[in-house]
């Protein structure tokens, strides 16, 4: 049974059809908004015994035929996943993920491929909704829906679903999730906005979402799907008493110890193994649940000092800042290097500058652009003390990485004023806590050092949650173990002035707009805290880029003169390189750039570029070079790639036999342009003599 369903928002019609495509998958969803079209669909796989998380898989694809292109390359297909699909799958996942019960272990997996792109309408979002929407007519026992909306404000209006136009226009850009009555998810970034507007659009953004959670339910309600059942856990418990009473003291006194992480993850594990062999003979073949029962008194400790005592593992109180400690230029060779250390985060994050030919070309749906400013995030397992592969890049590298680069990209200056490529490195040294925004702080600390003019420091910091019915805290700055026992993980990065970058994730079934005003104004005081610390050690750009950075300087050229610079087959900006030792970088709209480690070489390539494109004018004095000798003159070169005939009669006022008796090829000589005629540029040498003996008459 096909059924569609359609709704207004934003000023168009989302649509949403079930029953007509991919009809073997447990649900599936066919999205329209404008004339992008995202197809998501939901499947399930085995149980898998004995597994104490979900294992959800979400994919996203964007097909280039949806935006009739091809794909570049020699393939000519799609290949691996590009950063704006993994991203997108992350917001995907992040709001569903906690919608699934606790002792759900079935595999599951959710893939949306985007079929038609209309050039304004972004398909993550409708892929958010359309999986939304496949889970919830599917059997998949969901305990959605959620809706997803992206919100901007334009000129000081809030903007549903904006264009890609109107984001470039916007103060910010937020993408949010959540249910009918709170929030799951939020990300996005923003131009230094109050706490108050970030809070107006979240508002804003709950009105629409709570209208798409109700237009999902009711289609839901229409296909009328029975979802599976899920048995409830057996508890046993005989062994959780067992447990308790083993161990209950102890994991009580060691979450009130203070002590660093290592020595804390050791003290843990002793009382896992002590407890698994004290219980071994009474409750054999029983060590996953033994330890179940440990992690949950852990996590009740963890939560009732907190919410009790206002006391976390560290000692802190729930508002404390861990020391932070500032070291610049720790790296003798690169542009520009920080080492921000807090706690026991630590990030190493260094500078490299690079012309226009360094920028990264971004292809997809969209037309081909390039970025010239780019953050990149590693986490080796060493940084948590362990041994793991080297493979590639992670999901959540992309993800730690991107929301760095968005919370600092609108602080770096444009093009115009610092005409370079930017490349930020942040090698996470040490983890407990919030490493993406120890990113944040050790990259704008890296920029300054590195002479980059960026309009404020930025700094970042991850708040916290723990909630047990109506009684909450918000912490700041939190612990690895906080993150992973609490229920929110709340990163909001900014100036002095405002807020620049932001994500949240949870753990729970929403939360109210009580909690996420505290947290916004609780992070913003910690955000001051650490700006403060930062300004002491640097507070603005250097002076001057790195000795080791490359030396740039830009000219503005006519368009059409690009390719006399460039040359047949490039050979003219080949030679120019090879000559001054150069790196030349030519865009579209005549902005020529010269790099080079050699300042002084970088200018009079500059200099030979400029006198290459101007324009001859008659009655204008040249200094040029005698290139080719005729019987009935010279050839001279008056600028770079430009020549004129010096005829013989106006070598002097003398009669002249030879030309030879005057010049040979090489001699510099000034000439007048007496005038062009068909392209052709006649000069005179005797134009000039005459000039001076009228002078000296």
């Amino acid at each position: 049974m096909v059924v569609t369903k359609e709704l207004e928002i934003g000023g168009k019609l989302l649509s949403i059809e079930t029953g007509r495509f991919a009809r073997q998958a447990a649900g599936s969803v066919m999205v329209k908004y404008g004339d992008t079209q995202v197809l998501v669909v939901a499947v399930s796989g085995k149980e898998i015994e004995g597994a104490d998380f979900l294992p959800l898989q979400v994919e996203y694809r964007e097909k280039l035929s949806a935006a009739g292109k091809f794909p570049g390359g020699f393939i000519k297909r799609e290949g691996k996943p590009s950063e704006k699909e993994i991203l997108t799958a992350r917001l995907i996942d992040r709001p569903i993920r906690p919608l699934f019960p606790e002792n759900f272990h079935t595999e599951v997996q959710v893939v949306g491929s985007v079929y038609s792109f209309d050039g304004e309408n972004d398909p993550d979002i409708l892929a958010m909704v359309a999986a939304s929407a496949a889970l919830s007519v599917s059997n998949l026992p969901f305990l959605g829906p959620i809706g997803a909306v992206r919100i901007g404000r334009v000129n000081g209006e809030y903007v549903v679903n904006p264009t890609f136009e109107q984001v470039a226009a916007s103060e910010l850009e937020l993408i949010v999730a959540g249910t009918s009555d709170s929030i799951m998810m939020v990300e996005g970034e923003a131009h230094e906005v109050s706490e108050e507007l970030l809070l107006g659009a979240l508002k804003f953004a709950q009105q629409q979402i709570s209208t798409i959670v109700e237009f999902i339910s009711e289609f839901a309600k229409e296909v009328n799907i029975e979802k599976m059942s899920v048995p409830e856990k057996e508890v046993n418990q005989e062994l959780l008493d067992a447990v308790s009473e083993l161990c209950d003291s102890k994991i009580e006194s060691l979450i009130t110890t203070v002590m660093e992480k290592q020595e804390r993850a050791e003290a843990q594990k002793a009382i896992y193994e002590e407890t698994k062999v004290a219980l071994a003979e009474r409750f054999p073949e029983q060590e996953a649940a033994i330890n179940k029962a440990i992690d949950d008194l852990v996590y009740y400790h963890i939560r009732k000092s907190i919410l009790d005592k206002d006391l976390r593992l560290d000692g802190r109180n729930t508002k404390q800042i861990r020391p932070i400690t500032v070291d610049l230029g720790v790296l003798a060779r690169t542009h520009g290097s920080a080492l921000f250390t807090r706690g026991e985060t630590q990030s190493l994050t260094t500078l490299t500058l690079g012309t226009s030919n360094d920028e990264q070309i971004i292809d997809g749906l969209r037309e081909e652009h390039s970025k010239r400013f780019n953050l990149q995030y590693n986490f080796p397992p060493f940084s948590v003390g362990e041994v793991g592969r080297y493979t590639g890049v992670g999901r959540r590298e992309i993800g730690h990485g991107n929301l760095a680069e968005r919370s600092l990209k609108n602080l770096v200056p444009l093009d115009e004023k610092f005409p370079y490529s930017i490349r930020l490195i942040s090698d996470i040294l040490e983890s407990n806590g919030s490493s993406s925004m120890a990113t944040v702080c050790a990259g704008s600390l890296a920029l300054m050092d590195g002479g980059v003019p960026i309009k404020k420091p930025v700094a970042g910091i991850a708040m916290g949650l723990i909630k047990e019915g109506e009684k909450f805290a918000v912490l700041s700055d939190i612990l690895g173990n906080e993150d992973h026992y609490g229920d929110m993980d709340f990163k909001v990065a900014g100036t002095s002035e405002g807020i620049t970058g932001f994500q949240m994730d949870i753990k729970i079934q929403g939360v109210s707009f009580e909690i996420m005003e505290i947290a916004l104004h609780q992070a913003k005081e910690g955000r001051m805290h650490i700006l403060n610390v930062m300004n002491q050690s640097i507070s603005s750009a250097r002076p001057q880029i790195s000795q080791f950075a490359p030396s740039l300087v830009s000219i503005k050229v006519p368009t059409d003169l690009i390719g006399k610079i460039i040359g047949p087959g490039g050979k003219h900006i080949q030679g120019l390189q090879k000559e001054y030792g150069v790196e030349i970088a030519i865009q579209d709209d005549g902005t020529v750039s010269i790099a080079s480690p050699n300042r002084d070489a970088a200018v009079r390539c500059k200099e030979y570029i400029r006198r290459m494109t101007l324009v001859p004018e008659v009655n204008e004095s040249y200094e040029g070079v005698v290139v080719k000798l005729l019987e009935i003159g010279a050839i001279v070169e008056i600028l770079p790639g430009t020549t004129g005939l010096m005829h013989i009669s106006e070598i002097d006022h003398k009669r002249v036999n030879k030309v030879t008796d005057y010049f040979k090829e090489g001699d510099k000589v000034t000439v007048k342009l007496l005038r062009i005629e068909n392209g052709k540029y006649s000069l005179s040498r005797k134009a000039l003599i005459a000039k001076e003996e009228a002078k000296t008459e």
